[in-house]
């Protein structure tokens, strides 16, 4: 029996966490005891038991959670008393199957409780034979010793873990939070966040989610997980997110296993990305939020007191960087937005005078009224710029005023037209989003001039899609179809000159066709990275 506790200290030696340690500590159990198999069940918060190691049933680690007094491992857990059963034991009124473990039968089992003498246990190891087993006195005095000296280097380990933890996450605290007051850009700063967290305080994946008020949802807007389909999370409405709840009731949310957990949107990409415990922090400035920190383990374990106020604190000083950010790029914009005026006003001036060139109209009121059109479309995105995303705009919500504008101003009479918007919402830079502001306006007017001067009712789609950071729009129309002759390319149309010139400069392509029935008019260029 000297040799097993020896081999148990050895165990220790070679654990780098308490996962690793329970596991070696279940293989040294088998070998010292004859068992066949070990299991050892670590108590959470509650009465609950967790499994945390087991020599048999490795992938359920973690996934198994046996209730308050449920089975063998539940009973020695409440009465603190081993349980020794030779024969028999999945006859015992007190045993209990794992769940999908049919056709693993053992006749013996012996379940011992660990803990420190004059303290309630916090776990307990469970043994196994096919075959029956005799405990003698001499059996049991030393599965006794065993179990005895298996809860010294439990705790001590735990101890030796605490103590080191919190050492090192007030460094990583200190880290963290020196590094990110030192930047001015607000994108930095979650990149930081994300990146520094992660590495201080050992998560596999960490994210940032900002709060957009007007739409309700979380914005995922930094990670650094390497896998794309993460960085592509959807944004996530507040009242069907782990995330939002840790908003609405102002403190941490902890999932024990994202990868089982009912309540979490991801299960598949949790499994792929091998995420298994996770913590959600709002970010709040004056109790109010702008946003959530979510760090994922690569292990199913508890999340310390020590660790999550840790994270508290970190939240909050990085809410207030955020927020500090904030204010400095509206100082900045406010401070350039007279230069991009001046950018746009010449913009507009080169658009009136393309218009006094170009002679097709047959009013002054119909000129006019275009070139009002053109410039309420850059307006359009000045006035999303100060309502959104400080220095970014997105693609549907351009759309989506524009399209409030066409049917308030330019349907014709007597014409039903049914407007539908699809696609994410994505950002582009204040350059890029007034370009394709205008680009839109001309395609969306093209529509409703051309394709509806016979048909009186129909459809106009828009839809948005981007792929590997190229931003692809269609303008479609169920109206007229294009003459069989059409030709973008020597088109007389002023609109479509400057739909071309501007895809263009967008470093992209512009093309118009008929495509089953429909006029469909694409645009696609790259997704500018900055401003």
């Amino acid at each position: 029996m000297t040799e097993a506790v020896l081999a148990l200290v050895k165990a220790q030696g070679r654990a780098h966490s308490a996962g690793e340690l329970a596991n070696e500590l279940a293989h040294v159990w088998v070998s010292a005891s004859d068992a066949e198999s070990c299991d050892i069940l670590h108590r959470d918060s509650g009465e609950s038991l967790i499994l945390q190691a087991s020599t048999i049933f490795p992938e359920m680690i973690g996934r198994v959670r046996l209730g308050k007094g449920i089975g063998l491992s539940g009973h020695c857990l409440q009465t603190n008393e081993a349980i020794f059963i030779s024969h028999g034991a999945s006859q015992d009124p007190r045993f209990a199957r794992y769940p999908n473990t049919a056709g693993h039968d053992f006749e013996a089992e012996a379940v011992l409780p660990l803990g420190l003498e004059g303290h309630p246990p916090f776990g307990v190891v469970l043994i196994r034979k096919a075959a029956a087993w005799e405990f003698t006195p001499e059996v049991i005095d030393d599965l006794t010793v065993l179990a005895e000296a298996s809860s010294a280097i439990l705790h001590g380990f735990d101890l030796a873990y605490s103590a080191g933890s919190k050492n090192s996450r007030l460094g990583a605290l200190s880290e963290v939070s020196r590094t990110i007051a030192q930047s001015p850009y607000l994108e930095e700063i979650l990149q930081l966040l994300v990146n520094l967290t992660a590495q201080q305080f050992n998560y596999r994946v960490c994210t940032v989610r900002l709060l957009d008020e007007n739409r309700n949802e979380l914005v995922l807007r930094a990670t650094q997980a390497p896998a794309k389909a993460y960085q592509r999370k959807r944004a996530i409405k507040l009242g069907e997110s782990i995330a939002g709840r840790a908003i609405a009731e102002n403190r941490p949310v902890i999932v024990r296993d994202v990868q089982v957990d009912e309540d979490y949107i991801g299960h598949d990409l949790a499994v792929e990305q091998g995420l298994r415990s996770m913590i959600c922090v709002p970010l709040t400035v004056q109790e109010k939020p702008i946003g959530v920190l979510s760090c994922y383990t690569s292990e199913v374990r508890n999340f310390t007191s020590d660790e999550i106020k840790a994270l508290e604190t970190l939240a909050k000083q990085a809410a207030i960087s955020i927020e500090h950010a904030k204010m400095q790029v509206r100082t900045t914009l406010m401070q350039e937005m007279h230069h991009r005026v001046k950018n746009n006003l010449q913009q507009v001036a080169s658009l009136l005078r393309l218009q006094m060139r170009y002679s097709q109209f047959k009013s002054l009121d119909e000129a006019l009224n275009d070139c009002l059109n053109r410039i309420l479309a850059i307006s359009s995105v000045h006035d999303l710029l100060s309502r959104e995303d400080l220095d970014h705009v997105g693609v549907k919500s351009i759309a989506e005023s524009l399209v409030h504008h066409q049917q308030g101003s330019f349907t014709l009479p007597d014409t039903t037209i049914r407007w539908e918007i699809r696609g994410g919402d994505v950002k582009l830079n204040m350059t890029q989003a007034t370009q394709l502001a205008l680009v839109l306006n001309e395609l969306m007017l093209n529509a409703v001039e051309h394709g509806f001067k016979v048909a009186k009712t129909g459809d106009i789609h828009i839809t948005i899609e981007e792929n590997d950071d190229e931003v692809s729009i269609w303008v479609a129309n169920s109206g007229d179809p294009l003459p069989e002759d059409f030709d973008p390319t020597v088109t007389t149309s002023l609109g479509l000159k400057i739909v071309d010139s501007l895809a263009r400069a967008l470093g992209g392509r512009y093309k118009m066709s008929n495509v089953m029935g429909w006029t469909v008019a694409e645009v696609k260029f790259p997704r500018a990275t900055g401003e």
